[in-house]
Parts: structure tokens; C-alpha cells; sequence
């Protein structure tokens, strides 16, 4: 069964209902990249009427994270995944719709292979960039992520 966009954005409403209430949905996805978008609108703003960092947040987890969850499934084995930490910086407000892309996809398969070989623990840092509607950066996100083959 392949991972889709459908199929991710089934799985939020099931499983991070909040993200699914903000309007957090994957557009595209594939082993090396990852769109999702979310839409400033009344249920995701903060009082200074933009987005909320949370939900931008939430939107840019999932470009790196569903990438990672894609070639967990296709390695075939059992795989324990974690955010360890993250960092962001926030450069504009964030009105209209939100397009959050992460294109590092290329990092996972690595750390996945080595735990495999060695049962130990990797990590590795992925970046997702939140772009407005005019193309101008609003937030960046980065998200280390750490993977871990389950005994």
C-alpha cells in the first residue's frame, strides 16, 4: 500500500485531529520531498491576526515527518520514529495559504540503513521552509528527527 496525500490527510483527521481542524494537508509527496499547506483562517489565528507558530509548526512537522514515516514503510521493518528537537525562525506574518516544503528526503534512507546495521539510535536534522502566497519565506523549521529499529 502506498503512502498518499489522501491517505496521510486521513490519517491527521484520525490521529492529529488538531492538525486536521487547523487545515494542515499534504499536498504532495514522494521519498525526496514533501508539500503541505495550511490557510490562515479564524480557528488557527493568533491575536495579532496571522497564524499561529504552533500550526505553522504543525504543517512543517508534517512535511519532514511524513517523509520519514514513507520510507520507514518501505524499508519492510519495524522502526520507532521521534522528533528530538527543533528549532524555527518566523520572518513575516503569516496570512492566506501557507506551503511548507522539505526536500531533504535524501537524509532519511541513511539513518535508516545504519540502525538497521547497527541497532543503535540515529538522528538527523531535516529543514521545512513556509512560503506565503507571494513566494516570500514566512517561518523555517527545523526538526531533528531520530530513528531507531525496534527489537
Amino acid at each position: 500500500m502506498n503512502i498518499t496525500p489522501g491517505k496521510l490527510n486521513k490519517f491527521t483527521m484520525f490521529k492529529l485531529p488538531s492538525a486536521w481542524i487547523s487545515g494542515v494537508r499534504v499536498k504532495s509527496i514522494n521519498e525526496k520531498e514533501c508539500v503541505v499547506t495550511v490557510k490562515h483562517k479564524w480557528i488557527n489565528q493568533n491575536p495579532f491576526n496571522s497564524m499561529f507558530w504552533a500550526v505553522q509548526g504543525m504543517a512543517a512537522e508534517l512535511a519532514t515527518g511524513a517523509m520519514v514515516m514513507v520510507q520507514i514503510k518501505n524499508s519492510g521493518r519495524k522502526i520507532s520514529m521521534l522528533v528530538a528537537n527543533n528549532n524555527a525562525n518566523f520572518s513575516k506574518k503569516a496570512t492566506g495559504k501557507i506551503t511548507f516544503t522539505c526536500s531533504d528526503g535524501h537524509l532519511i534512507n541513511e539513518a535508516i540503513n545504519k540502525t538497521l546495521q547497527t541497532g543503535e539510535g540515529q538522528t538527523f536534522w531535516m529543514k521545512s521552509v513556509g512560503v506565503d502566497q507571494s513566494g516570500d519565506i514566512v517561518s523555517v523549521f527545523n526538526f531533528e528527527w531520530t530513528v531507531k529499529v525496534k527489537n
